[in-house]
């Protein structure tokens, strides 16, 4: 009988769930908002213009929620609690290979933690649906009238997420070799390495690829499916 405590990480974007929460956010909260696709593909446009350039995705990352300055965070999570609400009703929502693993560590009694530069308006509903134990996201920051100012306590990208999982293991007392993690980009690298059971989802990205082929780290399909097909699986 297993009497040390473990934990299992996983990335959310493309390894729990089938997009990128935050920009299928964005189409949903400019749709929601009067605008239109056009705006939307703007939005993009110039997401991806920062990535051709080079700039460092943690400062994607900023440059996402300062679209939302002068927001109230009230109507924010509300409106991503919205936006989950019509996400889980897709047929290709769910990775079904991440969220079978998630509910048995959860099983098996590890806790289970989500790290993710989306969020807490998107991620806490998954969380709640999949009974994550832990959420750890980029977090803007708020003024003294509860709206959001455009700028984020850390993003949650790259090192951070590196960063937030050796200090939620050190809160849990948990030693990061007896624990899992999940992870389909390079960016969760930092992450992964710090596991004793990294796994990777789909094996789309070069990086995480060659270390999984050299270091013999499991790669698990990227196959999606529905709710009622998570639900199976549960």
């Amino acid at each position: 009988m297993r009497t040390l405590p473990r934990a299992a990480f996983f990335d959310v974007d493309e390894t729990l769930i089938g997009v990128k929460s935050m920009f299928d956010f964005l189409r949903f909260w400019l749709l929601r908002n009067g605008g239109d696709e056009s705006d939307y593909e703007r939005a993009m446009a110039a997401f991806r213009g920062m990535w051709s350039e080079g700039v460092p995705r943690p400062e994607v990352n900023r440059a996402y929620y300062r679209r939302f300055a002068g927001t109230s965070w009230t109507d924010l999570l509300s409106a991503g609690q919205d936006w989950y609400d019509n996400y889980r009703h897709r047929p290709d929502a769910f990775v079904l290979a991440s969220v079978d693993a998630l509910r048995r560590h959860a099983g098996a009694g590890d806790t289970t933690v989500l790290v993710s530069g989306s969020f807490l308006g998107c991620l806490d509903p998954l969380a709640r649906e999949l009974r994550a134990d832990i959420v750890l996201c980029s977090e803007p920051l708020l003024d003294a009238e509860g709206r959001v100012t455009g700028e984020v306590r850390r993003p949650m990208i790259g090192d951070a997420k590196a960063d937030a999982v050796l200090e939620t293991l050190a809160r849990l007392g948990v030693d990061g070799a007896d624990c899992a993690g999940y992870g389909d980009h390079s960016s969760d690298l930092g992450m992964l390495r710090l596991l004793g059971r990294p796994h990777v989802i789909g094996g789309h990205d070069a990086v995480l690829a060659d270390h999984a082929a050299r270091l013999g780290w499991p790669v698990l399909p990227a196959e999606t499916g529905s709710f009622a097909q998570v639900a199976v699986l549960g």
